[in-house]
């Protein structure tokens, strides 16, 4: 399964327009999407206490809808909806499998969001009738209608958008979101795409139709909330992108070059995601031990992993690749953090120099041993 998401994802990007800007994308989906919200509620006037009840009825409406849709046409063949079917099921699951549930770079946005022409046709074909018809009824009612119906649609880009962010991601510790992430990893699973979690924003049509499913996460480090200490270290080392991440990322080799470093238990090779090992360490002068987990890894451009320690500690490391000339930018970045007051204060004042210091020398480290391992794989190639 990881072989065919890579392959799949490296076909996909390489049949992107060279043209296509994400950025682009998301700004007129959001600028469009505001001003027709603005334009719809611009025709309201002193609401009458019934009136508002059109809000909860609208978004209610448009969940519903989104459920039927998305269950009905994008996991199921329908001869008028095969585009719809081929984009999603074909390639956005396709492109998303557990293990592989975010996007690497801005580029990848184009298999997650809508075409950037669905919310005009939403808004012309499916909004703005339904606003003529109840305002000849009540103009109210048909402002807030219409504005709710492309609101929901702006909700249901962004939650989808942060469904598959990093996990790393400072949004993803948001509690609502990180529950339909949850939801949402659970329905890519090939077993469960057809029939369970369809709702995206909010999960109540599932509830309602019994196609909610829910499984706990099991031993996912704890991630606090509040700030975490971040460092980060570069350097640049000889060698292809794809092999110095490999090496970098081939844990059992670390005690060879990181300095904290003490013991691995874990298996040899790049670890890819859901991938877990122990380590013993000295970080600080303190000793200690880490529980991983591999939460992604994508060959050539960044390794993510996650961390719970002694002492309350919980952890965040990602290693990034970019190519430098004939050579790799390899970029190092730390995320920690202590739960009591204690050894924050510690960190504050001691541990936190000392961590930097040796991570800094680990760089040092990474290349001198990295640049010799890779030397000698190519002499024993040739």
């Amino acid at each position: 399964m990881r072989q065919t998401t890579e392959a799949f994802r490296s076909r996909y990007r390489a049949n992107v327009h060279p043209l296509y800007n994400p950025w682009l994308h998301g700004a007129f989906v959001l600028l469009f999407g505001l001003g027709a919200i603005t334009l719809f509620w611009s025709t309201v006037h002193q609401i009458q206490p019934l009136e508002w009840l059109a809000l909860p009825v609208a978004l209610l409406f448009f969940n519903a809808g989104v459920y039927l849709v998305h269950r009905h046409l994008g996991h199921q063949k329908k001869t008028f909806a095969r585009v719809f079917y081929a984009r999603h099921t074909g390639d956005h699951h396709s492109f998303f499998a557990p293990g592989h549930m975010t996007y690497d770079s801005p580029r990848d946005w184009r298999v997650i969001l809508f075409p950037a022409w669905l919310i005009v046709l939403h808004t012309l074909i499916i909004t703005l009738p339904i606003w003529w018809l109840f305002s000849q009824l009540d103009t109210n009612v048909a402002g807030l209608v219409g504005g709710c119906l492309v609101l929901g649609y702006l909700a249901y880009e962004v939650f989808h958008a942060c469904e598959h962010l990093p996990s790393h991601h400072p949004l993803t510790r948001l509690p609502w979101i990180r529950q339909m992430r949850r939801l949402h990893e659970l329905h890519h699973r090939r077993e469960m795409m057809q029939e369970r979690n369809f709702n995206i924003v909010f999960p109540l049509m599932d509830y309602l139709f019994g196609t909610l499913y829910w499984e706990p996460e099991q031993d996912v480090p704890y991630l606090p909330s509040a700030p975490m200490t971040r460092m980060q270290h570069q350097i640049d080392i000889a060698g292809h992108p794809i092999d110095v991440l490999a090496y970098a990322s081939t844990v059992t080799r670390w005690p060879e070059w990181h300095p904290s470093s003490l013991r691995i238990n874990g298996q040899k090779g790049p670890l890819h995601a859901g991938a877990r090992f122990e380590e013993d360490i000295r970080a600080g002068g303190r000793d200690g031990h880490l529980s991983w987990i591999v939460d992604e890894y994508l060959p050539g451009r960044r390794w993510v992993a996650q961390a719970q320690g002694d002492h309350g500690l919980s952890l965040i490391l990602t290693y990034a690749c970019e190519a430098e000339g004939d050579g790799t930018r390899f970029i190092r970045t730390l995320e920690y953090q202590f739960n009591g007051l204690g050894m924050r204060i510690a960190n504050r004042l001691l541990l936190k120099r000392r961590i930097d210091n040796e991570s800094a020398a680990s760089m040092l480290a990474l290349r001198e041993m990295a640049e010799k391992h890779l030397a000698l794989s190519a002499g024993v190639r040739a």
